[in-house]
């Protein structure tokens, strides 16, 4: 965001009455509160997979085998947030 975007942003900030800001602010909390929470658990289920695969006494896996990995994921999460719209 760039800062004139910002000065913008704060000016009508400030023309809220005080209540309204306050339920801004609570809403920005959320947001990043949802966001760490978000990251907290992805590197929870990515800890989660080293411990199995630590346990499985298997071979990790290739980077081909990962990229792999990442495009499938990343192709079905385009599909769901497709069917969101």
């Amino acid at each position: 965001m760039n800062a004139e975007a910002v000065q913008t942003l704060v000016k009508k900030l400030k023309s809220l009455p005080p209540e309204q800001r306050a339920a801004i602010e609570d809403f920005v909390d959320y947001l990043r509160d949802r966001n760490e929470r978000a990251r907290d658990a992805a590197a929870q289920r990515l800890g989660d997979a080293c411990r199995k695969l630590d346990a499985s006494d298997q071979a990790p896996p290739s980077a081909e085998a990962i990229r792999a990995e990442i495009g499938s994921a990343r192709a079905e999460r385009r599909v769901r947030h497709a069917d969101r719209r």
